[in-house]
């Protein structure tokens, strides 16, 4: 099978993206990243909607876009399947003619067309929706007639731009556990760019963090969610990421404060991430067996779904997730002095 080598690089008046990415054939790639940072560029380079001002782009053995050797191959003849956010269903078509529209514009006879488009509709359940209109399909239905259209061309390679995006939260939840199913069934590469944590660590088997135009990080996804590398994946993954210089198992953190870690190994400059949920507020100062113990004040409380998040400034400054209940209990709100602890066992520290 297929796999995807590319070497993008694209330079405008007040940005440049410049990033090497390998996919496999078979596995599926997640680009996270904030806004600007190229994840758009990236996907339309591959796709030929946007030539390459240097690098290469390979779709296994066939060069699809070479700056320095002149080759660059249209869109239109490049094996590339797209799913995009708002899935652009033709609204005048049935769902079969939907699907059979991608074979169709690639040169193959409206008989071939239609008996591919009808594979796919097996494959993806479709077949009681194969004479309806886009307007008369639900959000998750929608998805999957994008989906089978995209893999009704036969594709090299499989883009999802933001796949999830447009659906509510109920919905999503069920189509995302089934496009993870019909994604492992593709033999080719997929790349799939999202803003959403959840769906790369569910969809993925690989992550990849695009800032600014290059790649920050890039591993297996429990290992990025585990160890972020900069503030914006911990920010994302919701964690706290604390810079700071470790010996014989204490980290003195930048910006103030000591904490106690079980890796007595490792040392100089680290990282400690540790989850919200892993640190306990109090309002006395405790007892017991955590090691790590300090004091500080509340700056910030937000509602996050059935939990609390509550910002207490300190050294270190970090976010706290407790229940609605214990905040009520606490009696804790801005300006409050509380008292913070963590168990050593719950830090994981790492080299930065």
């Amino acid at each position: 099978m297929t796999g995807l080598d590319a070497h993008v690089v694209v330079c405008r008046a007040a940005f440049t993206l410049d990033a090497t990415l390998d996919v496999a054939p078979g596995e599926v790639v997640a680009v996270l990243g904030p806004n600007g940072a190229g994840k758009s560029t990236l996907l339309r380079t591959v796709c030929g909607l946007e030539p390459l001002g240097d690098g290469h782009i390979r779709l296994g053995e066939t060069v699809v876009d070479e700056p320095s050797t002149g080759i660059l191959v249209p869109a239109a003849e490049r094996r590339v399947g797209i799913v995009f956010q708002d899935y652009r269903l033709f609204p005048h078509l049935t769902v079969l003619d939907n699907i059979a529209f991608g074979p169709r514009s690639s040169g193959r006879t409206a008989k071939q067309s239609r008996a591919a488009a009808g594979t796919w509709i097996e494959r993806l359940r479709l077949g009681d929706l194969s004479d309806r209109k886009p307007g008369e399909l639900s959000g998750g239905q929608a998805q999957r007639v994008a989906l089978a259209r995209a893999l009704a061309c036969d594709p090299a390679v499989l883009l999802l731009d933001e796949p999830l995006a447009a659906l509510d939260a109920g919905t999503r939840l069920d189509v995302r556990s089934d496009l993870r199913d019909h994604l492992h069934e593709f033999g080719g590469p997929t790349l799939l760019v999202t803003h959403d944590p959840l769906d790369a660590l569910v969809l993925a088997d690989r992550l990849v963090v695009l800032e600014a135009g290059s790649i920050t990080q890039q591993g297996a996804a429990l290992d990025v969610a585990r160890r972020p590398a900069s503030d914006y994946v911990a920010r994302l993954l919701g964690l706290n990421l604390l810079r700071g210089s470790a010996h014989d198992g204490d980290v003195s953190v930048d910006g103030g404060g000591t904490l106690h870690v079980t890796d007595r190994a490792v040392r100089g400059a680290v990282l400690v991430a540790v989850r919200p949920s892993a640190i306990s507020l109090h309002t006395q100062q405790p007892e017991g067996s955590a090691r790590n113990v300090w004091p500080g004040t509340v700056d910030g409380i937000e509602s996050i779904g059935d939990r609390v998040r509550v910002t207490v400034s300190g050294s270190p400054t970090v976010m706290v997730d407790v229940t609605a209940d214990a905040v009520a209990d606490l009696r804790v709100r801005r300006g409050t002095e509380v008292w913070l602890s963590a168990k050593a066992t719950e830090l994981e520290v790492y080299p930065g």
